[in-house]
């Protein structure tokens, strides 16, 4: 398996353009966008005439035991939800219809993953800010975390996150 490795590059339209055409161009099991441990990780795919089949499995496709499920929908255009971080929490994210981006920033440089297939996901360790963009219209993201909801381990200022991650650097 070929191994794609980016370091932070200063112009992110090149960075963007590296990264979908590393996808593409590739069939990859496990994607490492060197952003902490951030993963595009693909999903099995049981390909049958009568339709397709991708499923996760607690601890095994997601490197976490599932506590929580939810899902984001109906959102109108120009919309983006997420713009924040957690402490503790972690989070695997996959588009089960239509497209988003999944815009990642861990306090230094960002990169942004189109999802647009049902078999594809992104996971996304502690204390790496996210923001979902760009939804195409009836998408529908899921959301897979390891904890359940707590409002206190959500951080929202992004101040608050740049000063966090320098004091833990």
């Amino acid at each position: 398996m070929d191994d794609y490795t980016f370091q932070p590059l200063r112009n992110k339209y090149f960075h963007f353009y590296n990264l979908k055409l590393a996808i593409k161009e590739c069939q990859i099991k496990l994607f490492d966008c060197k952003m902490n441990e951030t993963k595009l990780i693909e999903l099995p795919k049981m390909v049958d005439p009568r339709g397709n089949l991708s499923f996760i499995q607690s601890g095994s496709q997601v490197p976490f035991t599932i506590e929580r499920t939810y899902w984001i929908y109906d959102v109108p255009g120009g919309e983006m939800r997420g713009g924040h971080a957690f402490y503790e929490m972690q989070e695997f994210i996959v588009a089960l219809s239509g497209s988003f981006d999944v815009v990642l920033d861990d306090g230094v440089s960002k990169n942004i993953i189109s999802l647009n297939r049902s078999y594809r996901g992104v996971y996304i360790p502690k204390m790496i800010w996210r923001s979902l963009e760009n939804f195409s219209t009836n998408s529908l993201a899921l959301v897979l975390s390891d904890q359940p909801y707590n409002v206190n381990d959500y951080i929202r200022d992004y101040d608050l996150y740049l000063k966090l991650k320098s004091e833990n650097q």
